[in-house]
């Protein structure tokens, strides 16, 4: 069984969300043909396109919430459907001890995810966090623990600012 964590920035531009989701699913081809787990947070962008392609293929999504209040405080109207629709077809859902949603929370989400996964994909540019908790921070976390690592950044992405 291929267990894989998500790391990857929210904020991808509109045209960017099928590059992404292609550069997932060549990444995650050979583990599709075994018994594939994705390890997701749900955020917005990276982690829902990824939880999306793993269930495409046949996948379980196990999802790790920060907080208690990460739905009502962290996902944006726009986003609830996406957010509450990918919950519903979670195999797991950890919510972590936290009351309030915030960077601590954020990285302890992460942190939990690297006990549940083999390796990571983080949907990165490359470029340093914006604080604390970001795909970069995510990113070298994991390589400290001798988590394998997958950078992926389509041709063409960018994000949105």
């Amino acid at each position: 069984m291929a267990r894989i964590g998500i790391t990857g920035h929210m904020n991808l531009a509109r045209d960017s969300v099928p590059l992404v989701a292609e550069a997932l699913r060549d990444v995650l081809t050979n583990d599709a043909e075994g018994d594939l787990v994705g390890v997701s947070c749900l955020a917005r962008g990276s982690d829902q396109i990824f939880a999306r392609v793993v269930l495409e293929y046949g996948g379980a999504v196990d999802a790790v919430l920060p907080a208690a209040d990460y739905r009502e405080r962290k996902v944006k109207p726009d986003n609830v459907a996406e957010f509450d629709d990918l919950i519903s077809r979670a195999r797991t859902v950890r919510t972590l001890p936290f009351d309030t949603s915030h960077n601590d929370a954020y990285m302890a989400a992460s942190e939990e995810m690297f006990d549940a996964v083999d390796s990571l994909i983080a949907v990165w540019d490359g470029k340093p966090s914006g604080g604390y908790s970001g795909t970069a921070d995510v990113v070298a976390a994991a390589r400290e623990r001798g988590i394998p690592v997958t950078v992926v950044w389509p041709e063409g992405a960018r994000r949105e600012h």
